[in-house]
């Protein structure tokens, strides 16, 4: 049996050229996407993506992309909360399948999620990566960014741990991705 060690990384990147309270860091959402190993065309689902379509270079990384929040006012595909059962990707006729790909970008704390105005859905980060494995398909993998870890369950494997910081004075950030086994 051979030892298995995720990958580990530092990203130094630019602050968000977003004009919103907790949007992606400048040249994270590039990085991000070449972990969870879903091609440009491959849809992935952005949970609590706030306004990830003005991303930047959204429309050329993510043309085929959803985002799902619990703030209306910011026009998701799925307007809902991230504690509840996550969605999976829509076919048309109502089918569906599961998503190739997730991405989650939730309120870290209490204090942040008193600024998105969802202090009273603040989904803790192992149960949101439960919900986000369970709507992945085989071998597909989930990424969060957060301040802490989540501790993965026995149906999916580890795959990276990346720190993610914007410069002096900021909170460092975690960036961790999970690949879904059974």
């Amino acid at each position: 049996m051979s030892n298995y060690r995720p990958i580990t990384d530092v990203w130094i990147l630019a602050r968000p050229k977003v004009k919103y309270y907790g949007a992606y860091p400048n040249g994270f959402l590039e990085r991000a996407r070449g972990l969870l190993s879903a091609h440009r065309c491959d849809p992935v689902l952005h949970v609590c993506g706030g306004r990830a379509k003005l991303y930047p270079a959204w429309m050329k990384l993510c043309p085929n992309d959803y985002t799902l929040d619990a703030n209306e006012d910011l026009k998701p595909d799925f307007a809902q909360d991230a504690r509840e059962p996550l969605p999976f990707r829509p076919l048309g006729n109502g089918h569906c399948e599961a998503w190739s790909g997730l991405l989650a970008d939730p309120p870290y704390t209490e204090p942040d999620a008193v600024k998105y105005g969802t202090e009273a859905m603040l989904p803790s980060a192992n149960d949101l990566l439960r919900r986000m494995l369970e709507v992945v398909r085989p071998n597909g993998r989930v990424g969060m960014l957060h301040y802490m870890l989540p501790q993965p369950p026995k149906t999916a494997k580890f795959i990276a741990c990346v720190g993610v910081i914007v410069g002096y004075n900021n909170r460092m950030r975690v960036y961790s991705v999970f690949e879904r086994i059974a």
